[in-house]
């Protein structure tokens, strides 16, 4: 897809689904090319994902991180962990990059490592994948489309999933109780527990050791991510109705859920939001 607004901003990218031997480790891939708006921000939003970016230029900076400490860094690439934070990232008006998101299984399968070990830290890629990080983002952008650069992504990302060989998966039940509590916004924490044979003690015990978050948060990162999928969606969809469908009690519990992660309202982002491709995302985050 390419557009160019009659103020002479270009806006060029596509979405790719990965190989069936990937998708449980990644979601589907997106690529971007933003030229021509105005220098300002854009906001990172959490979900029940590790974020990988690697840009072709410029470097992407982070002007306001979930780790303060962190703030104003710049990353040619970078790999985050799974955290209830937004990101401010900082922009010249131009962005060229492609994004993907890991799933929990992805970050042990690709990184070798639980995502609780990354938590809130931005990391360079080259600190989880090593050397196959630089000939990722140097073969991507010398290719000239899409096409060619997701299966430069393809190709890396499968060599280095069969290259590990064996990796240890987290606990069945564990997974199991993942991915009930971020695909089922109704799903309740003890009952979870009980559907594995867990005392909630466990169950708290277990998740922060592997996915750097609690239970609880992670089906509100379920339900804010699906509301935050629907809210891109073409049209303007009814607030009250995308709060019902995503597991909010109502549209005013969406909207604090909306300000404690993002620090914002649905109806501002919005308004706000100036690069919609980059906030493309279509993986729930399944551990499975």
């Amino acid at each position: 897809m390419s557009v160019t607004t009659a103020h002479t901003e270009k806006v060029d990218g596509a979405g790719h689904v990965p190989p069936a031997e990937l998708r449980p480790y990644v979601g589907d891939y997106v690529g971007y090319e933003l030229v021509g708006f105005a220098a300002g921000t854009h906001l990172g939003l959490p979900a029940p994902t590790l974020t990988v970016i690697v840009t072709f230029e410029p470097d992407v900076v982070i002007s306001r991180a979930v780790l303060p400490a962190q703030s104003g860094t710049a990353y040619e690439t970078l790999a985050s962990g799974i955290t209830t934070g937004s990101v401010t990232i900082a922009h010249d008006g131009t962005q060229r990059g492609v994004q993907l998101e890991f799933t929990p299984l992805g970050a042990r399968a690709l990184f070798g490592l639980p995502p609780a070990e990354l938590g809130s830290w931005l990391v360079d890629l080259g600190d989880v994948l090593g050397r196959d990080a630089v000939e990722l983002r140097e073969r991507a952008a010398e290719r000239a489309t899409w096409p060619e650069r997701f299966a430069v992504v393809d190709d890396i990302l499968l060599r280095r999933l069969r290259a590990l060989g064996e990796h240890t998966a987290p606990d069945r039940s564990l997974r199991h109780a993942w991915h009930r509590l971020v695909s089922d916004g109704n799903a309740r924490v003890g009952a979870v527990a009980a559907e594995i044979g867990w005392s909630r003690r466990r169950l708290a015990a277990a998740f922060g050791a592997e996915f750097g978050v609690t239970p609880k948060d992670a089906g509100r990162l379920g339900r804010f991510a699906r509301s935050h999928r629907m809210l891109k969606a073409t049209g303007v969809p009814d607030l009250a109705d995308v709060a019902v469908q995503c597991g909010f009690y109502d549209q005013a519990h969406m909207t604090r859920e909306w300000n404690a992660f993002a620090g914002t309202t649905p109806a501002r982002w919005r308004r706000d939001e100036v690069f919609p491709i980059v906030q493309y995302d279509e993986t729930d985050g399944d551990a499975q």
